[in-house]
């Protein structure tokens, strides 16, 4: 994303028209399911990712064999909560609440909070309220519901698949909340959080919504386990991730959500809204083929879409204090990441080693879907704590 820049007056510049204001936040973390705990965490230094014991594993239904094997690690970064839904607050009935999708149900609370933090809970105001964001698949529709014929039988496949379908997900909260902006699911792997958040940018821009609702959410694991490690694979060989560490061995899944309320800079200062910071500029670009493979990423095209974004805010290299990088702590994409910023600054600046870099996956693990907001959220409390 673009720089993020703490309001200090209410001056307006050359780059205000294309300004996007967040004046709204939320989310639901590993460790955190506030704002004020989340940021205390990030202070604090707190790995928010939690050993599993070999008595929770068996509770949770794994094989014994797999708890004895010395390549099983035994750690987990889990969300609460996701079991907990007030039906009737959405007009909702409890059956249809127990078949959708945890990952729908977190994200409807957090639409209605995240608007009621930027001071505009649903119904409150009139105008196009947009809504950009991915999940990931519904583990709950194949690990729990797919087992159990009977309810499939009393409540019909189509129920189910409109209730766990994540082409949904943004549609169902324009419908719950009475919403008239577009409403888009954004899927592209670990970067759709962060894409949705631009499309949101760009529709609010464009005038096609006056508020915009952009991020995800990731929760694939609902009780206590662990994952095994392979040599050779993206996961951590001891639970632990150390973005741009030379002891980084990988990622640890984990599961989370982030939403932040968009509004362009000069609509929010006119109305009076709470600015907790800026995005000047955003951009999206792909690789293409020039990379390893298509899960990889690639330095030119880093380079070129960080370069991008600053251009477009009218941002130099020199004024930027801070990156929040993805820095997911594996042996391939950290140094790539880290050949590419460079590369993109040496356009603007000359200066070296005077910028901050940080990750918050080695806080709370990858998010997935929900990876870029949640660093974005906490780029955000960065700027508005100073």
């Amino acid at each position: 994303m673009g720089s993020l820049d703490k309001e200090m007056d209410n001056s307006m510049d050359s780059n205000d028209d294309n300004a996007v204001a967040i004046i709204g936040m939320t989310g639901r973390f590993p460790g955190a399911n506030d704002l004020d705990t989340f940021w205390n965490n990030i202070r604090g230094g707190v790995e928010s990712i939690v050993s599993v014991s070999d008595a929770e594993l068996a509770q949770a239904g794994v094989e014994p064999a797999l708890i004895a094997h010395p390549g099983y690690v035994k750690a987990a970064s889990l969300v609460s909560g996701f079991d907990l839904f007030d039906a009737d607050f959405f007009g909702m009935s409890p059956r249809d609440a127990e078949i959708m999708d945890p990952q729908h149900r977190m994200f409807l609370e957090c639409c209605w909070e995240a608007l009621e933090h930027a001071g505009y809970a649903p119904g409150t105001r009139t105008g196009a309220v947009g809504v950009f964001a991915g999940t990931a698949l519904s583990a709950y529709l194949f690990e729990n519901l797919f087992s159990n014929p009977q309810l499939i039988q009393a409540v019909g496949s189509r129920q189910l698949m409109l209730a766990n379908e994540k082409d949904f997900l943004c549609g169902r909260a324009a419908f719950e909340l009475n919403l008239h902006g577009p409403a888009v699911v954004v899927q592209t792997a670990c970067s759709t959080s962060l894409v949705a958040v631009h499309m949101a940018c760009q529709s609010v821009l464009n005038g096609e919504c006056d508020i915009a609702l952009a991020g995800g959410v990731s929760i694939h694991t609902f009780e206590k386990r662990g994952y095994l490690h392979t040599e050779g694979g993206v996961f951590s060989a001891d639970g632990h991730c150390r973005a741009f560490d030379a002891s980084a061995t990988g990622i640890i899944t984990g599961n989370g959500l982030g939403l932040v309320v968009l509004k362009s800079l000069a609509a929010a200062r006119a109305d009076g809204d709470t600015i907790h910071a800026v995005i000047r500029g955003s951009a999206i670009n792909n690789d293409g083929s020039d990379k390893i493979s298509f899960t990889a990423p690639g330095v030119d095209g880093q380079a070129a879409v960080i370069s991008e974004a600053q251009t477009i805010a009218g941002v130099s290299a020199d004024t930027i204090g801070y990156v929040e990088a993805h820095g997911t702590g594996t042996k391939l994409g950290d140094p790539i990441e880290v050949s590419a910023l460079p590369q993109a600054f040496a356009a603007t600046s000359g200066r070296r080693q005077y910028c901050a870099l940080g990750s918050l996956k080695t806080n709370v693990g990858h998010l997935d879907v929900a990876a870029g907001v949640a660093g974005l959220i906490k780029a955000a409390l960065a700027v508005k704590h100073g």
